[in-house]
């Protein structure tokens, strides 16, 4: 009989139609594939039992998360490697229901089936978030998806972060760090607000007050930042406090739809927008439109997917809904516009920074295995391998523009069309 690892590429080809790009080493110690290509690593037939009960993308992140399987070798290679069978598959080419009408895969399974061994199929990682997808996006939800993503711990964000502690893209101009690249999309930001001393800010999603900070300390302005998030809220309030800064900025935990005190002179919303919606979308623009006074302007700052054929076969991605941000959805940069359009606001400038994206997830890849002992002391050894699964995958993602992420400068520009922008705009980038 031939060993694991030969059975498994055999079998596993046979069910997916095409060549595996990538070696394995099986639970017996054999291998089989390219020498010099990465390697799938199933530590253990309940690997196998998780891919084949759950077949695509959700049974390798359980494999994954639960330690069951590793990958030896490059992960990003692996990833691109692997992205043509599980995450970029042709919209014609048939699923796991259609391939079992073929003789010759039905075997296949069959034999993949007795390979895994007879229990039942293993419970979830306990790092999987499982409810009903039911009422999304209403307050409740919301609340708790946040907690999901941002209450891991802030000394897990230190690690993987830096001393910035900024969770969006940085801004890659001049600054050859993360720490500087940071700051230059923070300082980005408050140039296309055209902040001034003595205006009012909100920062819709204000993370650990970086922002916060930035605006009110390098520009003048009152800011006030509100998150869901009260671990998030509790260290932004220190840092405020540390920098001296309590007359000037004011971190709040409240959704952005009980904000009731406006007018705002701007608004900056970096890397929120992703959580609200898109049946609450055009909720959210308006209410940003009602808190700005004439003239004020919004920077939203969002990740876009690309468009499909279908828009109503859009569905979110499995690993990102049940493991990184629960009901997050992402939109083509042409439906956001059209959707602040119709708030109301008059969309002045928009600006891709894509690569930009891919650079620092790299980098926080980086931060995270330099440091990946007390990762998982923090949170736990599930949670330390979906933040690199995450984080490496959606680099691949922005490098490859399967997503992207813009800046979009809107004006809510008064009756007599004065927007208070130059002619010339850009005049951010010098």
């Amino acid at each position: 009989m031939a060993d694991a690892a030969s059975r498994l590429r055999s079998l596993a080809e046979q069910v997916l139609g095409a060549p595996l790009p990538v070696r394995v080493r099986a639970w017996d110690g054999s291998q089989a594939g390219p020498p010099d290509a990465p390697a799938l690593v199933l530590h253990n037939r309940r690997a196998l039992r998780r891919m084949l009960f759950k077949p695509g993308e959700l049974g390798l992140v359980r494999a994954w998360v639960s330690g069951d399987l590793d990958i030896e070798g490059d992960l990003y290679a692996a990833l691109e490697a692997l992205a043509g069978l599980v995450w970029e598959r042709a919209e014609d080419a048939p699923g796991p229901l259609q391939a079992l009408r073929d003789p010759a895969v039905r075997t296949a399974v069959r034999e993949l089936l007795k390979l895994a061994g007879p229990p039942l199929p293993p419970a979830p990682p306990r790092e999987e978030v499982r409810r009903p997808r039911r009422h999304l996006h209403t307050r409740r939800t919301d609340r708790r998806a946040i907690s999901h993503h941002y209450d891991v711990g802030n000394d897990f964000y230190e690690l993987v972060l830096g001393p910035s502690m900024v969770y969006s893209c940085a801004y890659w101009e001049e600054a050859g760090n993360l720490e500087g690249a940071q700051r230059d999309k923070l300082e980005l930001v408050c140039a296309k607000l055209g902040l001034t001393p003595g205006q009012r800010l909100l920062d819709v999603g204000c993370g650990w007050g970086s922002m916060a900070i930035h605006a009110a300390r390098e520009h003048g302005v009152s800011v006030v930042g509100i998150t869901l998030s009260q671990e998030q809220a509790a260290y932004a309030r220190k840092r405020v406090a540390d920098e001296g800064l309590t007359d000037r900025v004011e971190i709040r935990v409240q959704d952005y739809r009980d904000v009731t005190d406006g007018p705002f002179d701007a608004i900056s919303s970096i890397g929120m927008a992703e959580h609200v919606g898109a049946d609450r979308y055009l909720e959210y623009a308006r209410r940003l439109y009602g808190l700005l006074g004439p003239g004020g302007r919004l920077l939203n700052h969002q990740i876009a997917r690309r468009p499909q054929h279908d828009e109503s076969a859009y569905a979110v991605d499995e690993f990102i809904d049940a493991y990184v941000f629960p009901d997050g959805e992402l939109a083509p940069i042409g439906t956001t516009v059209t959707q602040l359009e119709r708030a109301g606001f008059e969309v002045r400038d928009v600006e891709s920074i894509r690569e930009h994206y891919a650079r620092t997830l790299r980098r926080w890849v980086v931060n995270l295995e330099g440091e990946w002992g007390r990762a998982v002391r923090l949170t736990s050894p599930g949670r330390a391998r979906v933040w690199r699964l995450y984080m490496a995958a959606s680099a691949l993602a922005f490098e490859r523009n399967r997503i992207g992420v813009n800046q979009v400068l809107a004006v809510r520009t008064p009756e007599s069309g004065a927007s208070g922008l130059s002619l010339r705009p850009r005049t951010w980038h010098g």
